[in-house]
């Protein structure tokens, strides 16, 4: 498959000789927006359907740093003082990828648009580790210089929306300190050769989340063993940089950074809901949720499937999954595929079919799923949700 990554973030297209997605301005131009998006709700959107999950958490009281390209604070569908300032922040952004990712994490309903985040109850700290001149990845320790200033800020959740081409010690460091903290890390799957890798998205303990377009299929090169979630990342709208103050977006985007921030609002939109459950409980709860591949099992480019908003923020989860201390790898389910226009994917799954390696974990992952089939039988209205 063919990335497009920065095609509707500048109107260019940009290859690296590293196989990753590259920057605007690695050519001397400056992201700038398509307009005021008015159209149709995007199938993204529709998908994670945010407004249904304000009743029960619109993410306050989270910090979600956004590592890449900084972040355009002047568009106005961010509200007054929620992109964070301070040291080692970046409130611009000339290339327009952080932008992009922070509007799909948490954009603020607006009259004048129909694009919404998905958890607008929640501060962004934007973060710029990449060299605006130059093309690739980013050099891992810049990054991890950027994720321990947002550990040190009090950020919950890290988005790696532009990941980097390589490891190193320091970027490790990074993340088994964030893991420490009790932090998610969610990184983007943004690869763009065959057998590459990006960092810290294949580090150990990183929610690696891969892209799908609107049919449900992968839409990214990247893949292994370690992706964890998919996520909506093709034909899609979100917030531009050089806004100059107004709600401006562009679209259709097409980046792998748009699935990453999917699954980071939604991560912020479970830590508010959930406050008692460490970084590593939050990703069990996501994964668990998720809408299987068709297979059934994990997927090298889908991981354990895409991404189920509602059932991630509602669904109660027994003790020996969500309590102190667990931290549980899903198991093969039975398939769920959203349909092309679907805006929720389906996640009743028959517990007959569950296969969990031990009896502990064969009886939670029963109870999750009578607890979903119970939840849809009320529509959903639970009076109350546990973690």
């Amino acid at each position: 498959m063919r990335w497009a990554a920065v095609v509707a973030v500048a109107g260019l297209v940009v290859g690296s000789s590293a196989g990753f997605a590259g920057s605007a301005s690695a050519v001397g131009a400056c992201a700038n927006p398509s307009g005021t998006y008015t159209g149709a709700v995007s199938w993204g959107q529709r998908l994670v359907d945010p407004q249904r999950l304000w009743p029960l958490s619109r993410g306050e009281g989270q910090v979600v740093a956004v590592i890449g390209t900084g972040v355009d604070a002047q568009n106005a569908q961010f509200a007054p003082g929620q992109v964070l300032g301070g040291p080692g922040t970046a409130p611009s952004d000339c290339d327009g990828r952080g932008t992009i990712a922070a509007g799909v994490v948490a954009a603020q309903p607006s009259g004048d648009t129909t694009f919404v985040g998905v958890a607008p109850g929640a501060k962004l700290l934007p973060l710029q580790y990449l060299d605006p001149a130059a093309s690739g990845g980013g050099d891992p320790g810049a990054l991890a210089a950027a994720m321990n200033t947002a550990l040190d800020r009090g950020a919950g959740v890290l988005l790696i929306a532009v990941p980097a081409a390589a490891d190193s010690p320091a970027l490790d460091a990074a993340v088994s300190r964030a893991r420490s903290r009790g932090a998610v890390v969610v990184s983007a799957a943004a690869a763009t050769q065959q057998g590459a890798r990006t960092y810290p998205t294949a580090v150990s303990g990183v929610l690696a989340v891969g892209s799908t377009n609107q049919s449900g299929a992968p839409v990214q090169t990247e893949g292994g063993d370690y992706l964890g979630l998919a996520a909506p990342g093709a034909d899609l709208v979100s917030t531009s940089a050089g806004a100059g103050g107004t709600v401006a977006h562009r679209w259709p985007v097409t980046d792998p950074g748009l699935a990453a921030a999917y699954v980071a609002g939604v991560a912020a939109l479970v830590r508010a809901a959930h406050p008692d459950l460490t970084g590593d409980q939050v990703v069990t709860r996501l994964t668990l949720t998720a809408a299987r591949p068709a297979t059934g099992a994990h997927d090298p480019r889908l991981g354990w499937g895409v991404v189920d908003a509602y059932a991630a923020v509602s669904s109660t989860l027994p003790a020996s999954v969500a309590g102190p201390g667990a931290s549980v790898a899903p198991v093969a389910l039975p398939a769920v595929v959203p349909a092309p226009a679907a805006p929720t994917p389906a996640s009743d799954l028959p517990a007959a079919a569950l296969a969990l390696g031990g009896v502990v974990l064969a009886a939670a992952a029963g109870l999750v799923v009578a607890t979903t089939r119970r939840g849809r039988r009320r529509s959903w209205r639970a009076s109350r949700f546990g973690s």
